[in-house]
């Protein structure tokens, strides 16, 4: 006859085992929670190079840009740098560079929480975590990142050699996600394709290359090489923590200045000039279009420049609310509402396991 005491227990036990095992890697990232590192100074950097910076054509970059130990920078003008200074090989690029090596040995050292080699990250919907690919990464199409709510969600990808991605791709934000709150620590270099539109802070440990109308709504940051852009808008404008100017100046305004002050009381203006110029300006010229400065008086109004830049800025597509539908054969979500209810129905089991055991007992 069977058994009941001697074999009910073990199984009961098994099956709360391995359902717990289930449940917990039943959403990718969900075992392993992501923790943005600390960029320090490299945080008002949108392009920071270590041996040259070159570009063609007319890029736009909001915020710092800086290279460091080299010196080189070419391309600008006809590139135009906005709401940020150009650092080469000063104290500040270097400073910012030693802060990007910190940041990316912190990205490196993070638990993996979903392990992605050999998959293309196009097509796919992905929640909060670290994914990691021991080789290089794809992106074809589009990878839709969901922040579930979470303002503060964070995404990393832990890259081992290069990232590339296809010509027209991009990588969607929804459900109150921040792009800078997304880290691609890359083992050597990343190269976007033309009309990529991306989001997230790249750290390179060599070189990032942008092609074409490849836009980023984040930070570009190569350790060791070159950072090379050819008509592209790289932003860190979207970013609501960093403000896109030097620290310490208040957006829009000359230091120590208060926008829109009662006419003449500014440090060294004329009386009667127009409120709100700066000192040193014309007479009744636009507030705020000092060089060096941001332009505007209100934070976050589009800069205004005298140069001629491309008007189009960086647009995602509309998702909706329910992002988008993955179509690739190695789907995330469908595959881990499968592993759930594997895992659901293994609980059960040794649920029910247990309570047989007890009641046999008595």
């Amino acid at each position: 006859m069977f058994n009941i005491s001697r074999w009910t227990k073990p199984l009961a036990v098994v099956g709360l085992i391995v359902g717990a095992v289930l449940v917990a890697s039943a959403f990718p990232g969900a075992g392993m929670a992501a923790t943005a590192p600390s960029l320090g100074t490299a945080q008002s950097f949108a392009v920071l190079a270590g041996s040259t910076v070159t570009n063609t054509g007319p890029t736009t970059v909001t915020g710092n840009l800086g290279v460091s130990p080299g010196n080189a920078v070419t391309g600008f003008p006809p590139g135009l740098v906005s709401g940020g200074t150009i650092h080469r090989a000063d104290a500040v690029a270097l400073q910012a560079q030693q802060d990007v090596t910190t940041a990316y040995n912190s990205l490196a050292g993070q638990a993996c929480g979903a392990n992605m080699t050999g998959q293309d990250l196009g097509g796919k919907t992905l929640t909060p975590g670290v994914y990691c690919f021991s080789s290089s990464a794809q992106l074809t199409g589009a990878v839709t990142l969901n922040a579930q709510g979470n303002a503060g969600a964070v995404f990393i990808f832990q890259i081992g050699s290069t990232l590339t991605t296809a010509s027209g791709s991009s990588v969607l934000m929804i459900n109150g996600g921040s792009p800078c709150n997304v880290y691609w620590k890359i083992g050597s270099s990343a190269t976007l394709g033309t009309t990529t539109a991306f989001a997230g802070n790249i750290l390179a440990l060599t070189s990032i290359t942008l092609n074409n109308r490849a836009d980023i709504v984040g930070r570009a940051l190569a350790r060791t090489a070159a950072v090379t852009m050819d008509t592209n808008n790289v932003s860190i404008a979207g970013c609501a923590s960093t403000p896109a100017t030097t620290p310490g100046t208040t957006p829009g305004t000359t230091p120590g200045t208060t926008p829109g002050t009662t006419p003449g009381t500014t440090p060294g203006t004329t009386p009667g000039t127009t409120p709100g110029t700066t000192p040193g300006t014309t007479p009744g010229t636009t507030p705020g279009t000092t060089p060096g400065t941001t332009p505007g008086t209100t934070p976050g109004t589009t800069p205004v420049s005298t140069t001629t830049t491309r008007t189009t800025g960086i647009t995602f597509p509309s998702t909706g609310s329910g992002g988008v539908v993955n179509t690739d054969h190695n789907r995330v979500i469908p595959q881990a509402l499968v592993v759930l209810g594997i895992a659901s129905v293994m609980l059960l089991a040794g649920g029910v396991g247990f309570v047989v055991v007890t009641r046999y007992r008595r």
